[in-house]
């Protein structure tokens, strides 16, 4: 099928981008737009031309398969392509349907002029790849719209819709729905040919503290990051250099960013993403099943933000209580967030009011009836779930999906209580659910097809990046936080400080550090988690020693205003008293307390995280190890910039990895030899040349 759909339409030449799915600017799509735009500027006929998506959005940008590989550069080079049309002597105009983004909205700031229909999305997102957008995009955006709004638009990677586009002056003409936007185009080229404008006035420089104040932003924001800092650059010389001069400098920035090692990391998140959804037994022909009304069991904080996910997707939900008042304050806890959505500009009263419409409490289990979809969001106790997944047997219609948002317990056992466990899945939101990205689909052992293949599919329509686990202790992302975690801990009980462990995370990139996160999801919370498996920790008297004991002081975190932390409302203040009390409990357990190294308490925790990862990569419960970094990364703030703990163990060196943990658990003796055993995996990608594959074999 031709790249290219090149018609007349008497003085126009209308030249439609036909590669599928999303026009991405690779190699062959830039050559075919070369030779038709030559062709257009050839025709002394052709007095404007009009590009546009045939069919298809305008461009979702360029094709991210080809950075790093020759074809990047193999002419036409996109900011070649895009130097060349600008100096098209006929009026250039970009019809935008559905998305320009980042190499397409440069395609578009290339042309002379730009009418988009008034749904589509434009902006310049390749800050999230590490990169800057490398095609003109950093010199011609803040010439045609004025560098605080260039700025915000690239740094922030968000797109805008084209009414906003319109405000800012990015676009010249809106097309309102229920008008043809090749036509309106057309129109538009035709009046530009009678009257032709005058030549835009370039928005005034801005003061030189407007940058000062971005690299600060830039400096508590975004510590580390390497992306936003060369957006920076590279505007600056917008407004410094003449356009030429300022080019030649984004391609420097350009090249340097595309070499750069946070670039690779987040290059690999983004394929990472689109391989997740490729899974074992689900293809394209497995049928799904009918989603409609969905119901949610337990109206707490988590309940109350997973229905809260549905119905701002326009599904209705039935939210269940046992109590009254428990259902109460579930609602208005709902109405107050979106309340609060309404004051920050993010929601109308009109909205809160269709999205209250969707949602119905109800204190009967009868009226889940019709439910196609049941997520229990109760009490993480295997009985009480087993007893909820009972009584959803016996009232939910055949073929209902049964799903349950337990973060630790085994989904077998919880599907084991019903006649339909081909029906049961574990959905694992994140809190708080209606924010968090991820989703954790828990496979069973009896999860039919069509169940996963359905759950995946509304998962990508609330919002969520679904990411597929098989069936063991915490799944993917809290099993691989139960060494990580333990680790820290026993480092505070050896003789390093709170404070100290999570510098070093922090300092990693990390959004949070292990006992500041406890501190946030409550000290509580993970005691009860460790109650119902004290059995398999008894054999260590120090396992999350520290933590039981703030929670038996009734120290529960930031809910209690103090846990590992003091807390001032939200500010986080170091307690002598706790390290206090960890010296005191190493002296009961005949732990001898000496000076932790940052470097030590780097390699415990993340080569420990490491490791645990490997092992669910070769038992199979991660399916590759792009999924693992997903989840750390979409779950557990690990950043993005480094690729997730798997990616970031390349980077390491496994072999280096390998050393440190034996070297660790030779130095620790009895708790080393316990705790730090390398996985086999580790071992065997460690002692040859063995690299971690994408899918595992």
């Amino acid at each position: 099928m031709p790249l290219i759909d090149y018609r007349r339409d008497n003085q126009l030449a209308l030249i439609g981008l036909c590669h599928a799915p999303v026009n991405a600017l690779g190699h062959d799509l830039r050559q075919a737009l070369l030779e038709a735009c030559t062709q257009a500027a050839n025709d002394p006929e052709v007095k404007a031309v009009i590009l546009h998506g045939r069919s298809l959005p305008f461009s979702a940008g360029a094709d991210i398969s080809e950075f790093g590989s020759p074809r990047t550069w193999q002419a036409p080079a996109l900011p070649e392509l895009l130097e060349t049309l600008t100096t098209l002597a006929k009026p250039l105009i970009a019809a935008i349907d559905g998305v320009a983004l980042g190499g397409g909205l440069e395609l578009a700031l290339a042309c002379s002029h730009r009418v988009a229909s008034a749904t589509a999305r434009l902006g310049l997102p390749e800050v999230r790849l590490g990169l800057l957008p490398g095609a003109g995009g950093t010199q011609r955006l803040p010439r045609l719209i004025g560098v605080a709004p260039a700025l915000e638009l690239m740094l922030g990677g968000e797109p805008i819709d084209a009414r906003q586009g319109l405000a800012l002056g990015l676009v010249d003409r809106l097309v309102e729905p229920g008008q043809d936007l090749l036509d309106q185009a057309c129109a538009f080229a035709r009046e530009n040919l009678a009257n032709p404008a005058p030549p835009r006035v370039t928005p005034a420089l801005p003061a030189e503290d407007l940058f000062a104040t971005h690299e600060a932003q830039l400096a508590a924001r975004k510590p580390g990051q390497r992306a936003p800092l060369r957006v920076l650059a590279a505007v600056r010389a917008a407004c410094e250099l003449p356009l030429a001069e300022g080019l030649a400098r984004e391609q420097a920035l350009f090249r340097e960013a595309l070499q750069d090692p946070q670039a690779t990391a987040l290059r690999h998140l983004f394929f990472a993403e689109r391989e997740a959804l490729r899974i074992p037994g689900i293809d394209a022909a497995t049928a799904l099943r009918h989603i409609a009304q969905v119901a949610v069991i337990g109206a707490g904080t988590m309940g109350a933000g997973i229905a809260m996910n549905f119905i701002n997707a326009g599904l209705p939900v039935r939210l269940l209580e046992l109590k009254p008042e428990a259902l109460d304050r579930g609602l208005a806890q709902i109405r107050k967030h979106y309340e609060s959505a309404i004051k920050r500009g993010k929601l109308t009263a009109e909205q809160l009011e269709q999205r209250m419409s969707l949602l119905q409490g109800t204190l009967d289990y009868a009226d889940l009836a019709d439910a196609d979809l049941v997520i229990e969001a109760v009490f993480e106790d295997l009985s009480i779930k087993q007893s909820v997944f009972r009584t959803l047997d016996r009232v939910c219609k055949p073929g209902a999906i049964l799903a349950s948002n337990t973060s630790t317990l085994d989904v077998d056992r919880i599907a084991a209580c019903t006649r339909r466990p081909q029906d049961v899945v574990g959905l694992h939101f994140f809190s708080p659910a209606h924010v968090m990205r991820l989703l954790e689909v828990v496979r069973g052992r009896a999860t039919a097809p069509d169940v996963l293949a359905t759950t995946l599919k509304i998962a990508k329509r609330i919002g969520k990046l679904p990411v597929v686990s098989g069936v063991c202790f915490g799944f993917i992302g809290n099993r691989m936080l139960e060494p990580y975690a333990r680790e820290a801990h026993r480092l505070v009980l050896e003789g390093a400080s709170p404070a100290q462990v999570d510098k070093v995370l922090t300092d990693l990139g990390l959004a949070m550090g292990v006992f500041a996160m406890y501190d946030l999801a409550g000290i509580d919370v993970g005691y009860l988690v460790r109650q119902a498996r004290r059995s398999e920790i008894a054999h260590d008297p120090s396992y999350f020693r520290l933590a039981d004991e703030l929670y038996t002081l009734g120290r529960h975190g930031q809910k209690s205003g103090r846990g590992f932390y003091r807390y001032e409302g939200r500010e986080r203040i170091e307690d002598p008293e706790v390290v206090q009390l960890a010296a005191q409990l190493a002296a009961k357990l005949g732990i001898t307390r000496r000076t932790i190294s940052d470097a030590e308490i780097h390699d415990r925790c993340l080569f420990m995280l490491i490791n645990e990862g490997l092992q669910l990569l070769d038992e199979g419960i991660a399916l590759r190890s792009g999924d693992i970094d997903l989840v750390w990364v979409n779950g557990y703030g690990f950043p993005g910039w480094r690729g997730g703990p798997l990616h970031y163990a390349r980077d390491i060196g496994l072999d280096t990895v390998l050393a440190g943990i034996e070297q660790l658990r030779d130095r620790l003796g009895a708790y080393g030899h316990l705790w730090l055993q390398p996985a086999p995996l580790l071992r065997r990608l460690a002692s040859s040349t063995g690299k971690l594959r994408a899918q595992r074999r």
